[in-house]
C-alpha cells in the first residue's frame, strides 16, 4: 500500500468516525426529554464515564471487526448463536444495537420473542425457539432466550417447580445438542446494581421518549429484586456448562458495557479475515433516445426542510 492510499485510508477513517460521531449525538444523546435536575443525578452518579471520543473511536474499531467475523461466518457457513440475558433496564438492547448496527441483516437477526401463545404453551418448551437457530452462515442474537424459565416465569409463577426443575435438567443437554451440531452457544448475563436499576426506570418514567420501555411487568421486577437475584444465582450455577458457560458483563457504565462485550465476543469465535476480490464500478450505458418521464409533483414528498 502506498502513503497515498495511506492517507486516504485514513482520511476516510476520519469522515467515518465523524459521520459516527454526528450519528452518535442523536443516538446516544442523554435522555433528551429529561428534565435538568435528572440529568444533573445522572451525572452526579457516573462521574467516570468513558470518554465521548475513546467510547466512539473503539466502538468504530470494534465494528469494523464485526464485519470481519459476518464475511467469515458467510464465507465458512458458520452457525453462531448469542444469547443476552440479564435485568430490565441493564443495557442488552444497546448492547445489541451497536454489534448489529452495521451488520447485513439478512446474515445477524435479533430474535426477541413474545409472550407464548395458549398453543405454545403446550409445547416441548424448547419448540418455539427452534425456528429461530441460526442456519450455516447466519448470526443470531436472542434478546431474552429459553431461560425466561429461570427468570421471569419462576420469578412470576407462569411455570410450577415441575417445570423450572425439568428445565434445569434439559437446558444442559439442549445446548451440548446445538454445540455438537457445529454452533457457536455464547451466553451473557448482563448485570447492574440496584441502585443503577432504579434510577435508570426512575429516567424512563420522566422520558416521554422511553416510557414505551416499561411494562407493568418491568415495574413489578423492581418489586421483587431479591427473587431475581435468587433465580439468576440458581440459573448460573445450574447451567454454566463448559460448552457453553455464562459470561457476566458489568453494566452500570453503559458505554464500557458496550465495548467489552463486543471485544469477549470477538475474542470467542475463531473467525480470520476472508479476502475480497476489488471491486469496479462498471461504466453506466446510455441510451440516446431514452427520454426520462417528468413525474407529477404530487408524488414528490414536499421538501419541509
Amino acid at each position: 500500500m502506498t502513503r497515498e492510499d495511506d492517507s486516504t485510508t485514513m482520511d476516510w477513517l476520519e469522515d467515518e468516525l465523524q459521520d459516527m460521531l454526528d450519528e452518535g449525538i442523536e443516538f446516544e444523546s442523554a435522555e433528551p426529554m429529561l428534565s435538568m435536575e435528572l440529568r444533573k443525578i445522572y451525572r452526579a452518579q457516573h462521574p467516570e464515564m468513558l470518554d465521548r471520543q475513546v467510547y466512539f473511536r473503539n466502538l468504530l474499531r470494534l465494528q469494523a471487526e464485526l464485519i470481519k467475523l459476518q464475511d467469515w461466518v458467510v464465507e465458512t457457513g458458520a452457525k453462531v448463536l448469542v444469547i443476552m440475558e440479564g435485568r430490565d433496564a441493564a443495557g442488552k438492547g444497546g448492547v445489541i444495537k451497536r454489534i448489529t448496527q452495521r451488520l447485513n441483516p439478512r446474515v445477524a437477526r435479533v430474535v426477541a420473542l413474545p409472550a407464548p401463545s395458549r398453543r405454545e404453551q403446550s409445547q416441548w418448551y424448547f419448540q418455539r425457539y427452534v425456528p429461530y437457530l441460526p442456519s450455516g452462515g447466519e448470526i443470531v442474537l436472542f434478546d431474552r432466550s429459553w431461560y425466561n424459565r429461570a427468570g421471569v416465569e419462576r420469578v412470576m409463577d407462569f411455570a410450577t417447580d415441575d417445570q423450572v426443575e425439568t428445565f434445569f435438567q434439559d437446558v444442559p443437554e439442549f445446548e451440548r445438542m446445538l454445540v455438537r451440531s457445529n454452533t457457536i452457544v455464547l451466553k451473557y448475563w448482563f448485570s447492574i446494581t440496584d441502585e443503577e436499576q432504579q434510577l435508570r426506570f426512575m429516567m424512563r418514567i420522566h422520558d416521554p421518549m422511553k416510557q414505551w420501555k416499561l411494562s407493568p411487568m418491568d415495574l413489578e421486577s423492581r418489586v421483587r429484586w431479591e427473587q431475581y437475584t435468587k433465580a439468576k444465582e440458581d440459573m448460573l450455577a445450574r447451567t454454566n456448562i463448559p460448552e457453553a458457560p455464562w459470561y457476566v458483563v458489568e453494566g452500570n457504565d453503559k458505554k464500557r458495557e458496550r465495548l467489552n462485550c463486543i471485544e469477549h465476543l470477538l475474542s470467542q469465535i475463531p473467525y480470520t479475515e476472508v479476502s475480497s476480490e476489488k471491486v469496479d464500478l462498471p461504466d453506466r450505458e446510455y441510451n440516446p433516445k431514452y427520454e426520462r418521464q417528468v413525474l407529477p409533483d404530487e408524488l414528490y414528498v414536499p421538501k419541509i426542510y
